[in-house]
């Protein structure tokens, strides 16, 4: 009779690999090997990143022009319908 647990049960519940519940952030990309496509992969990603730059830069100078008006008032009238009969 067999009075503890069996080696092999104890075995087969340790894996050497761990699974992720949720999957990683960002791209999946294979990264290019020919020497055109990694020029070409090369001035894509800087030229996203200028582009992107470029929009915050406008952004941030949008916002730092005058007042925020995308925020509710603190005490003032909600802009919703009013309900006076």
């Amino acid at each position: 009779m067999v009075q503890g647990k069996s080696k092999l049960a104890a075995k087969a519940s340790s894996s050497g690999r761990h699974v992720r519940k949720d999957p990683k952030k960002g791209a999946r990309v294979i990264p290019p090997k020919k020497p055109l496509a990694i020029q070409t992969a090369k001035i894509k990603k800087n030229l996203s990143a200028k582009i992107g730059n470029a929009i915050e830069q406008q952004m941030v100078a949008a916002a730092s022009s005058g007042k925020l008006t995308i925020m509710k008032p603190e005490n003032g009238p909600s802009p919703g319908p009013s309900k006076a009969k």
